[in-house]
C-alpha cells in the first residue's frame, strides 16, 4: 500500500489521498479506508484520513499562483480537502471482512458477470474471465437499462441475433435487432428531405479542445474545455468544397484568436453542420461569456447549428456500428476510404489533446512541432470531411448505401 501523501503529525501521521476528480465519490471512501487499515496494521498510526481533490471553482490568477487568500477572506485554491476520518470509521473495521470475502472468492469457481465488473471502472480482466463474449452482445442495444439487460439475460439471450421478433418493446432496440439479424443496413428516406432543405453555403464545423487539470492560462479553471483548433469545410450549391482551419500552437491562450477567426469564416448566414451540437454549442456559449465584445456575434451562430448526430441516429444504422453512432463508428460503413487509422500520429480526440500538450511544450524541437501541427490539421480536417460525406450519403441514391 502506498499513500500519495503521509504528513507527520507529532507521533502520528495524516494520510492524504489525492484524486484528479472534482468531488468525493463513494468508492474513494472505500479506497481511503483500505489504505488507513493497511497503514495501521503496518504500525503506522493514522491521525486523520483526508481526501484531496481538484476544486473546479478555482480560477487561475496567473503567475504560478495556485493557492491564494483573497481580500474578502475567501480561499482560491486548486485543491479542496475533505476529512474522511469519521466517515470511514465503520469501513475501516469492515476491511478484514472484505479481505476474507475476496480470499473466499479467489478460492472458488469463477464468479458470474455482475455490474461490479464495469463499476466504478471497467475491469481489465474481463476478457480473461469471460472470454471475448458474443459478436453482438446485448450492450449494443442503445440505452438498454440494467433491468432490461437482466431480464433478457434471465431469458437466456446473450447475443442480439438470438432474440426473436416481438420480445423487444423499444422501437429503436427492435430496429437494431432486425438490422443485425438481416445484416442489411437501413437508411430511412425522411432524412434526405431534412438535409436537402438546408440552404447554401453549408459550413461543416468541428472543434478540438484541451482540458488542463492544472490551469496554465490566466482566468481559466481546472478541466475547463478550452478550444485551440477548428476545421471547417464550406460547401456551395454546386457542391464545390473549400477548407479553412485554425490552429494555435504558440502556447499562449488561443481562445480569443479562435473565436475571431471562427466568426470571420462562418460569416452571418448559412447552416453550420456539426456532429453533437451540445459540444460545439457549449464551447460557443462559453466563448461568448469570456469575450463580452464578441457575445452578440457568437450567440448569433447558435440558431444556425444543425446537428447531424440525432439525424443519423434516427435514420441510419449498419450492423457494423454495433450500437454506436459516433462518427468513428458510422464513417467506416459509408466511407471506408476515410479510415482514421490511415492518419499519421493523431487518430482520435485523446491523441489530439496529448499532441497539443507536446506541441506547446517549450522543450519540443521545432521539427517535431511541425510534424505535430500537420497531424493535428489532418485529423481535424478528417472530422469535417467525414460530415460532408455523411450528409451526401444520407441524401444519396439507394445504390450508394452499402
Amino acid at each position: 500500500m502506498r499513500a500519495d501523501i503521509l504528513k507527520p503529525a507529532g507521533k502520528m501521521w495524516d494520510l492524504i489521498e489525492v484524486k484528479a476528480s472534482t468531488s468525493v465519490k463513494d468508492h474513494y471512501r472505500d479506497d481511503v479506508a483500505i489504505q488507513t487499515y493497511a497503514f495501521q496494521q503496518a504500525g503506522v498510526p493514522i491521525r486523520y484520513s483526508v481526501l484531496q481533490y481538484v476544486n473546479n471553482t478555482f480560477v487561475y490568477p496567473g503567475n504560478g499562483c495556485y493557492h491564494e487568500i483573497l481580500s474578502n477572506g475567501r480561499v482560491n485554491s486548486l485543491f479542496a480537502e475533505e476529512d474522511l476520518t469519521k466517515d470511514i470509521a465503520s469501513l475501516v473495521t469492515a476491511v478484514p471482512r472484505w479481505v476474507q470475502e475476496a480470499q473466499t472468492m479467489l478460492a472458488g469457481l469463477m464468479p458470474p458477470l455482475t455490474d461490479h465488473c464495469e463499476d466504478p471502472y471497467p475491469c481489465p480482466f474481463l476478457g480473461y474471465c469471460y472470454g471475448e463474449g458474443p459478436e453482438y452482445p446485448l450492450s449494443i442495444l442503445p440505452r438498454l437499462s440494467a433491468k432490461q439487460h437482466d431480464l433478457l439475460t434471465a431469458q437466456g439471450y446473450t447475443d442480439v441475433r438470438d432474440i426473436p421478433p416481438g420480445v423487444l418493446t423499444n422501437d429503436t432496440h427492435e430496429w437494431v435487432r432486425a438490422i443485425t439479424v438481416s445484416q442489411r443496413p437501413d437508411v430511412r428516406p425522411e432524412v434526405a428531405v431534412v438535409i436537402k432543405a438546408l440552404s447554401f453555403p453549408r459550413y461543416y464545423l468541428d472543434f478540438e479542445t484541451i482540458q488542463f487539470a492544472v490551469p496554465i492560462w490566466q482566468g481559466t479553471r481546472p478541466y475547463e474545455q478550452l478550444p485551440f483548433q477548428w476545421s471547417c469545410h464550406i460547401e456551395t450549391k454546386d457542391q464545390t468544397l473549400t477548407h479553412q482551419e485554425f490552429l494555435d500552437l504558440s502556447g499562449a491562450a488561443p481562445m480569443r484568436a479562435f473565436a475571431e477567426s471562427l466568426l470571420t469564416t462562418l460569416k452571418t448566414s448559412g447552416p453550420i453542420l456539426v456532429y453533437n451540437q451540445a459540444f460545439e454549442g457549449r464551447i460557443i456559449r462559453e466563448l461568448a461569456v469570456r469575450f463580452p465584445d464578441l457575445e452578440a456575434a457568437l450567440t448569433a451562430l447558435l440558431p444556425r447549428l444543425v446537428d447531424l448526430l440525432p439525424l443519423t441516429r434516427q435514420h441510419y444504422y449498419h450492423p457494423d456500428m454495433k450500437g454506436s453512432w459516433s462518427i468513428k463508428a458510422v464513417l467506416p460503413t459509408i466511407a471506408p476510404d476515410l479510415d482514421y487509422a490511415q492518419l499519421d500520429g493523431v487518430q482520435d480526440g485523446g491523441q489530439a489533446q496529448q499532441a497539443y500538450i507536446e506541441a506547446i511544450d517549450p522543450n519540443t524541437p521545432v521539427a517535431r512541432k511541425g510534424v505535430i501541427k500537420q497531424s493535428l490539421i489532418a485529423y481535424c480536417e478528417r472530422d469535417t470531411e467525414a460530415m460532408v460525406r455523411l450528409a451526401h450519403f444520407l441524401v444519396g441514391p439507394a445504390s450508394s448505401r452499402r
